[in-house]
């Protein structure tokens, strides 16, 4: 990994031992907290088991996960292209992931894929090329958004269902270790809420952070995580997954 000593922590921050999603705005956005609460709890529960050798963070950004896993593996890669939005300071490699990754077969342990696969519009071939990556019994951790609006136009191509995420995985070599839904109807109703009413000048993003608050906090009470986890099976906000190289 490039530049390793100028890390900073971006969207995912590490606050009383628990990763959670960072509350600096400029990362991520009031509406967005939930979601990225979430998901980081996800990656932070799995990757001590899954994260291992040397890893390729694709799609990479800011390397944001960098922090939850970094003392799991031996070696970090980070590849994107060149025309992220996001600075690419810790670029190892650069290229088009929807194409040939001009790295080693088998060279590769453990990759990263963190709401990268709606961005590439030849999923099929990104699939492929990781089942080329991996050495054997490998993994890929990921999580995609599904109920969410349409982001980094006009790079934003897919929603995936849980079927479609399996599909991709077991037509590619893969045998699905973990897919689980992220968020139910809670979720989605707040942060669909709370993105459109923000636009408010002066008090749209306190109504915001309220929503998104009031929302945490119900979730943390019995009727709140039920809610949330009975409407999740048709009403999911988003999935995770752990697919192994078979």
């Amino acid at each position: 990994m490039r530049n390793a000593e100028d890390w900073k922590p971006s969207k995912f921050v590490f606050f009383r031992g628990r990763l959670a999603g960072s509350r600096d705005t400029r990362e991520v956005g009031i509406s967005s907290r939930i979601m990225a609460d979430e998901v980081a709890a996800l990656y932070q529960s799995h990757l001590k088991t899954y994260a291992r050798g040397r890893l390729a963070d694709l799609g990479c950004g800011k390397v944001p996960l960098l922090a939850a896993y970094r003392e799991y593996v031996t070696d970090v890669i980070c590849v994107d292209w060149s025309n992220s939005i996001h600075p690419n300071k810790h670029l190892d490699v650069a290229c088009d992931l929807s194409g040939p990754l001009p790295l080693e077969t088998e060279s590769i342990d453990t990759i990263i894929l963190s709401d990268v696969l709606e961005h590439l519009s030849q999923p099929a071939s990104l699939w492929k090329e990781m089942a080329r990556l991996l050495t054997r019994s490998g993994h890929v951790i990921m999580n995609v958004p599904f109920y969410y609006p349409i982001h980094e136009a006009p790079y934003d191509f897919y929603r995936y269902t849980e079927f479609a995420l399996r599909r991709f995985a077991e037509s590619s070599g893969f045998r699905v270790v973990i897919l689980v839904p992220i968020g139910g109807v809670p979720e989605i109703l707040a942060d669909i809420t709370a993105k459109n009413i923000q636009q408010l000048r002066w008090i749209g993003p306190l109504i915001a952070g309220f929503i998104q608050k009031t929302c945490s906090l119900f979730l943390k009470t019995s009727p709140g995580r039920k809610l949330s986890e009975r409407t999740a099976k048709i009403f999911p906000f988003g999935y995770f997954m752990v697919a192994q190289k078979q």
